[in-house]
């Protein structure tokens, strides 16, 4: 099932277009990351999808309901605001109350289980209001979740949270991906979007810009790899023959005794070079080959 499906989907502000006309398509299961700088339209294009205003044109169906439909929105989870907490309610009281909303009522032994996953066991009698910053977004993703949608919109869920907590919330969020839960998250932590994301799409003044799984997104924007060999000793004899022959296969070749590395311009030649040292007589012990990260996959769309 399509759990995301968007098409022509506008929003313009005083004639000022924000979101310019997006084709998107999220299946069920996937933990799909949205990245885009501030200002790009992320916000503006989630706010449509979940109700908070409306599109100025163009359609869109939450898990193959057409929206806007307020039947649909008790299907789906979304992280909010710390804001927007109440800071005279407890954790248990925020989502016995979340809960109600969407129309399905929970017990506190339920509150306190996702509590747990969260890492707030210990502050679940706590006032919001003397809450942390981190523990604020930690009580938003329990309120996203208490309610077990089908669809979940996670804003930067680990921002503002220590590396223990960060480790506690990507366990969770797999977690929910395996119970066949679908994570539409937005991040600002390239690095954690490489690490969870089953697909990618980039968002570039209103309009995505490239979507795909990570190796697709390298696919395209790599244009050289830099390969690093260690390799036996390469028999005096043979030594210039090879060097002259790895500058014709790529460049910035550098030898340090039984490593060196070369940069390429296609994958091909990496077997070619296995083959060269062979010829020479020289086993390859290790290769290693150094591939554009999804941070400098988004800075190159500066």
């Amino acid at each position: 099932m399509v759990a995301i499906e968007t098409k022509e989907l506008n929003k313009s502000y005083g004639g000022v277009p924000v979101v310019k006309g997006i084709d998107l398509t999220v299946e069920q299961g996937e933990i799909f990351g949205f990245l885009g700088r501030n200002g790009a339209g992320k916000s503006t294009f989630i706010n449509m999808l979940t109700g908070i205003i409306p599109p100025t044109s163009g359609d869109y169906s939450l898990l193959g309901v057409k929206g806007p439909n307020d039947q649909v929105k008790k299907r789906i989870g979304v992280m909010p605001d710390y804001s927007t907490l109440y800071g005279s309610l407890t954790a248990v009281d925020h989502l016995k109350f979340l809960s109600a909303l969407s129309g399905k009522k929970v017990t506190k032994e339920q509150c306190l289980q996702v509590l747990k996953l969260v890492g707030l066991e210990s502050h679940v009698h706590k006032k919001a209001g003397k809450y942390s910053f981190g523990m604020k977004k930690k009580l938003g993703i329990a309120q996203a979740i208490i309610h077990d949608p089908e669809l979940i919109f996670l804003d930067e869920p680990t921002s503002g949270l220590d590396a223990e907590s960060v480790l506690q919330i990507h366990t969770l969020i797999k977690a929910l991906q395996k119970r066949g839960k679908t994570i539409f998250m937005t991040s600002h932590n390239l690095a954690e979007v490489e690490k969870l994301c089953t697909r990618i799409g980039i968002m570039k003044e209103g309009q995505i810009v490239k979507i795909g799984t990570m190796d697709e997104l390298r696919a395209f924007y790599r244009s050289t790899m830099t390969v690093q060999l260690k390799h036996s000793t390469i028999p005096t004899g043979e030594q210039r023959t090879l060097y002259q022959w790895l500058e014709s296969v790529g460049r910035d070749l550098v030898i340090e005794d039984t490593n060196l590395s070369i940069t390429i311009d296609d994958e091909k030649k990496i077997a070619e070079m296995i083959r060269g040292f062979n010829r020479c007589k020289t086993d390859i012990y290790r290769v290693e080959v150094k591939e554009p990260t999804l941070e400098e996959i988004f800075l190159d769309e500066d």
